[in-house]
C-alpha cells in the first residue's frame, strides 16, 4: 500500500512537471494579483487551478501555478548613440527622402540636425549636417509582459480581447484611456504572449460574452448547445470552466437572442433582500425655464398643446406612483429631479454641477445626444442609465435600452404566425418600398403569394392601391393570415376595405403587420374593419385591462379624474422594475439576467446583455383588435 501511495505521489509530481506547473506557498500581505504578476500569469489563470482560493485564500496555502503564456525569449531592443555629424552639400534634384536613403536615417534626423528645413525647402547649393549615429543592440529578458497591438479593420474590443484571450474588462483595465468605439490604426496593450497563442477570430462563428452567474443550463437554453459541444468548440472550458466575461466561440447559425417562451414572468416582490435606500435621479426635459407659475392658464394651455411637456409630465406622475408603491413594499428612494431643459448643453452643466457616481441608477435624458453625453459620462463609475422614451444611438456597458430593437418586434410576430398549429395560408401585402419586408416574409414563409402595389405607368411611382382583381381566387375557405406592410395610410384603407368585403361564410381572414405604425391609425380606418379582421401587431406595450383590478389605474383615476395615459403607466411600470430589481439584488447589473421577466400594468421587462455593451429589453407583446378593444393575443 505504500509502495503504491509513493507511486501516485511520483505520477502527480511527474504531471506537474511535465505540464510545468508550479506550486507557491502564499506568504502574509501577498494578494492574487500580486503572485499572478510575480509569475507572469492572470488571477483567472490561477483560479482556473484553485478554485477553492476565491473563499479560501490565506498565509500558507499551496497554489498550483500555470506556466505563463508570456514570451520568455530574450527581446532585442535597439538604442543609437549621437557620435557626429557629416558636412553635405547639396546637390541638383538631391531631396530630403533620397538623403535620407543614402545615409540610412529619417528625414527627422535630417530636419533636427537642421532647423532651418523645418520651414524652408531643400535647394541647391544649401551646406547641411548629416547626423552620425552608433547603434547598439541589448537583450532584455521579459522587460514587459504587454506588447503594443495596432487594431486592424472591423476589430472591437472583444475581437481583440479573444485574440489575446483575455475579457473586455482586462482589455480596458490594460488601456484606461481606450476610445469606447476603437479605430483602425489605433495602439492598444495587449499580453505579450506568443504569436502562436493568439486565437484566430473565424468568420464562419458567432462569439459571445458570458454573464455573470450563467452556467451551462442557461447557454444550453439560449443557444441550444450541451457542455459538451460548447467544450468541443472552446477546449479552455474544460480547465478552467465557465467564467464572466469569458468569449466563448458558437456557430453562426445560432441566434443568442432569447426565445419568449422559455422564460416565465419573474415575481420580484417575493425575493427583496436589499432595503438600504435606493439614489434615483431622474433626468427629463420639464422646461421650467419657460413656464411663468405666475400665469396659471397660460401653464395649462402651454401643458395642454405642448405635447412633450404632457408626456414628460405623465411620466413624472408614473415616477412618484411606482415610488409610493416601492415604499408600502420596504424600499425607500431618495429621488433628485434635474431639468435638462431638452438642451444638450444644459445636460452637461448637470453633470458638472452634480455627483452621480453614488446613484444606484439614472432614468432619462430623452434627448438622443444629452442621453449620450449622461452615459458616457457615468460609465466610469459603472452608474445604469435608463433610456426610457428613447433609443440610445449606442449602447454602453452602463446602458439599460428599455425599447425593444424593431427587428425584435419583427421576428416576435413572425415567430407567432408560424407558432399557429392550424394549418395556414399566408399572403403578404406590400407597397413599392416595403419589397424588402416581402422578401424576409417569402424566406419565412416560402409558399406564401406576394401581392404589391401598383405603380404609375408613366412615371414609375408608387400609386399605393392594388386591383380587386390581384385578390381574385386568392382566399378559400378556411384561415389565411395577410401581412399588410405599408407607411401610407390610404393604402391601408383601401386594402382593408377590400379584405373585408372577402369575409365570407368559412373564409378567415386574419390581418397582421410586422410594423405598426401611423398608417394604421388613418382618419378613414375604421376600428370596426380591424376588429373584424382581428388586426394583430407587435408591441412595446400592451393596453391595461379595464375588467381586471389594477391598483395603479385605480389610483390614477381617483387622483386625477380620468384613465392614464400610456406615458404615465411607462414612468410607473419602469421605476417599479428598477427599484424592485435594485431590492433583489446588489446592484441593477445582477438583477438583469436574461432568465428575469417582470411585467406590470402596460410593460414588461427581459433584458439580455448585448456583446460587450449594455442591455436591451427583449420582451414584447403580440396585441390584437378583438370587439373594439386592443388585448394580448394568445
Amino acid at each position: 500500500m505504500k509502495n503504491f501511495v509513493t507511486s501516485l505521489l511520483i505520477v502527480f509530481t511527474l504531471s506537474l512537471s511535465a505540464q510545468k506547473y508550479k506550486e507557491h506557498k502564499v506568504k502574509t500581505g501577498e494578494t492574487i494579483e500580486s503572485i499572478a504578476k510575480q509569475y507572469l500569469v492572470t488571477p483567472f489563470d490561477i483560479f482556473a487551478l484553485n478554485p477553492d482560493a476565491r473563499t479560501k485564500f490565506q498565509p500558507n496555502t499551496v497554489l498550483i501555478i500555470p506556466n505563463s503564456k508570456i514570451k520568455n525569449e530574450a527581446i532585442e531592443e535597439e538604442t543609437r548613440e549621437l557620435i557626429g555629424y557629416k558636412n553635405h552639400k547639396v546637390k541638383r534634384k538631391e531631396t530630403l527622402y533620397g538623403l535620407s536613403e543614402k545615409y540610412n536615417i529619417s528625414e527627422e534626423d535630417i530636419k533636427k540636425a537642421n532647423r532651418s528645413l523645418y520651414s524652408e525647402n531643400l535647394k541647391k547649393g544649401d551646406r547641411i549636417r548629416i547626423p552620425k549615429f552608433k547603434t547598439f543592440i541589448s537583450k532584455q529578458t521579459l522587460k514587459n509582459t504587454v506588447k503594443k497591438y495596432t487594431v486592424l479593420p472591423k476589430e472591437g474590443k472583444w475581437r481583440i480581447a479573444y485574440k489575446f484571450g483575455i475579457t473586455v474588462a482586462e482589455l480596458e483595465a490594460l488601456n484606461p484611456f481606450m476610445n469606447e468605439v476603437i479605430q483602425p490604426g489605433d495602439k492598444l496593450n495587449v499580453p505579450n504572449i506568443k504569436d502562436q497563442e493568439e486565437k484566430q477570430v473565424e468568420a464562419a462563428y458567432n462569439y459571445y460574452e458570458v454573464l455573470p452567474k450563467e452556467g451551462f443550463f442557461r447557454l444550453k437554453v439560449k443557444t441550444g448547445l450541451t457542455q459538451e459541444e460548447l467544450e468541443n468548440l472552446n477546449p479552455e472550458l474544460k480547465e478552467s470552466g465557465l467564467q464572466p466575461g469569458m468569449v466563448l466561440k458558437i456557430p453562426v447559425s445560432i441566434d443568442v437572442s432569447g426565445n419568449l417562451s422559455d422564460v416565465e414572468t419573474t415575481n420580484l416582490k417575493s425575493n427583496l433582500k436589499n432595503f438600504k435606500t435606493k439614489k434615483l435621479a431622474l433626468m427629463l426635459p420639464y422646461q421650467l425655464d419657460k413656464i411663468d407659475v405666475d400665469a396659471i392658464e397660460e401653464t395649462k394651455d402651454m401643458i395642454k398643446n405642448r405635447g412633450l411637456l404632457s408626456l414628460v409630465l405623465d411620466f413624472h406622475i408614473g415616477v412618484t406612483m411606482a415610488l409610493d408603491s416601492a415604499k408600502q413594499l420596504g424600499i425607500s428612494t431618495d429621488l433628485k429631479v434635474l431639468d435638462t431643459q431638452y438642451q444638450p448643453g444644459v445636460t452637461s452643466q448637470l453633470l458638472k454641477d452634480n455627483d452621480f457616481s453614488e446613484y444606484d441608477a439614472v432614468i432619462g435624458p430623452i434627448k438622443e445626444e444629452s442621453f449620450d453625453r449622461v452615459a458616457t459620462a457615468l460609465k466610469r463609475d459603472r452608474v445604469p442609465v435608463i433610456a426610457a422614451l428613447n433609443k440610445p444611438k449606442e449602447v454602453y456597458s452602463n446602458v439599460f435600452q428599455t425599447i425593444p430593437e424593431n427587428k425584435l418586434l419583427q421576428k416576435a410576430m413572425i415567430d407567432f404566425v408560424k407558432s399557429d398549429s392550424l394549418k395556414t395560408k399566408v399572403v403578404v401585402i406590400t407597397d413599392q418600398s416595403h419589397r424588402t419586408e416581402s422578401q424576409i416574409l417569402k424566406k419565412e414563409f416560402p409558399s406564401a403569394k406576394l401581392i404589391y402595389s401598383q405603380k404609375d405607368k408613366k412615371t414609375k411611382k408608387d400609386n399605393h392601391f392594388i386591383y380587386p382583381v390581384q385578390l381574385e381566387n386568392v382566399f378559400q375557405p378556411g384561415k389565411t393570415i395577410v401581412f399588410l406592410e405599408t407607411n401610407n395610410d390610404t393604402f391601408v384603407s383601401s386594402v382593408i376595405s377590400m379584405l373585408n368585403g372577402l369575409m365570407v361564410e368559412k373564409t378567415e381572414i386574419i390581418l397582421v403587420t410586422l410594423d405598426k405604425n401611423k398608417a394604421f391609425d388613418g382618419k378613414d380606418i375604421d376600428n370596426n374593419s380591424l376588429s373584424n379582421l382581428k388586426f394583430h401587431y407587435p408591441s412595446v406595450n400592451k393596453d391595461f385591462d379595464e375588467t381586471k383590478t389594477n391598483g395603479f389605474a385605480r389610483a390614477y383615476r381617483k387622483e386625477y379624474g380620468v384613465s392614464p395615459s400610456k406615458y404615465a403607466a411607462r414612468g410607473f411600470d419602469i421605476t417599479l422594475d428598477v427599484l424592485l430589481r435594485l431590492a433583489s439584488e446588489d446592484n441593477l447589473y445582477e438583477a438583469s439576467m436574461d432568465a428575469i421577466e417582470t411585467e406590470y400594468v402596460e410593460n414588461k421587462f427581459r433584458y439580455s446583455k448585448t456583446l460587450f455593451g449594455g442591455y436591451v429589453n427583449e420582451a414584447v407583446y403580440i396585441v390584437k383588435f378583438d370587439d373594439l378593444r386592443i388585448v394580448e393575443a394568445n
